[in-house]
């Protein structure tokens, strides 16, 4: 079980690295990201575990990857526009 945990949150840490080098402006709190991923790898695979029960290591670092990713797109910001075009006026309507 050790072996799971501490592959899971390697796991999780991968994902969270690669995460803020590849998409830094989504990730600006690298510190938040890299807390996250781990957590989120281990929370997903002794969850897997709990579920399946012990001999499904394979399964269970599955699970790590996808919960760990699931829960790192929480964290992740909608990237930024560059061109922002000021609204339009509508027509016949006043303004104060």
């Amino acid at each position: 079980m050790i072996w799971e945990a501490l592959g899971a949150v390697f796991i999780g840490l991968a994902i969270a690295l690669s995460a803020t080098r590849w998409l830094p402006d989504r990730f600006p709190a690298s510190s938040l990201t890299l807390a996250t991923g781990p957590v989120a790898a281990l929370l997903g695979a002794l969850l897997t575990r709990s579920i399946l029960g012990p001999g499904h290591p394979v399964q269970a670092l599955v699970a790590a990857v996808a919960v760990g990713a699931a829960l790192l797109s929480v964290v992740a910001r909608p990237p930024r526009r560059r061109f922002r075009r000021p609204a339009a006026p509508l027509k016949g309507h006043r303004t104060a």
